[in-house]
């Protein structure tokens, strides 16, 4: 029995040697590599899925129900809810806005105001993915932009803003602007 001991033990230090043998001759990064590559943080679906409760509970208590959708980053979706009696074109516009938060890096209500305004941004309301009404809120993580929630059906634009800025998890560091 002590032989068998003994042979697991030298059986598990053979295994972990390569392992124990790279950890100490891993370089550190190559000053290039600050250069070219960047770190990001990822929304994983499980803030996904709490940024979707804490909006429908900031709806609720606006007597409303909304379609939520959150985007990451690159603006590809991570959930897309549409909310119970919610028309079904407001699942699309949820996307739009989170998607247009998360490129322009700005909420959709602020920047449709501004577009309307200012000659220079007036044609943003022509780019086919973008959507200039509120509701679309970005989401960020130390400093970074790393997602978006869209609000749609909340009952006008000034609604959809107020939800989707509740729609934040401030103990995880993660807020709206």
């Amino acid at each position: 029995m002590h032989n068998l001991k003994q042979l697991a033990g030298l059986s598990l230090a053979l295994l972990l040697l390569p392992v124990l043998a790279s950890a100490q001759t891993a370089r550190p990064a190559t000053p290039a590599a600050a250069t070219y590559v960047a770190p990001t943080f990822r929304l994983t679906q499980a803030a996904a899925l709490e940024l979707a409760v804490r909006a429908r509970a900031k709806a609720a208590a606006l007597n409303q129900q909304v379609s939520v959708a959150v985007v990451d980053a690159s603006g590809q979706t991570i959930l897309l809810s549409q909310g119970d009696g919610v028309g079904p074109h407001n699942t699309e516009a949820s996307r739009r806005k989170a998607f247009t938060a998360v490129s322009t890096k700005t909420p959709t209500l602020l920047l449709g105001r501004k577009a309307r305004t200012n000659p220079d941004t007036q044609n943003l309301a022509n780019l086919p993915e973008l959507l200039l009404l509120g509701g679309g809120v970005p989401l960020r993580y130390q400093g970074q932009v790393i997602g978006a929630v869209g609000i749609s059906g909340g009952g006008g634009a000034e609604n959809d803003d107020l939800i989707g800025h509740a729609a934040s998890l401030p103990e995880a560091g993660i807020t709206t602007p």
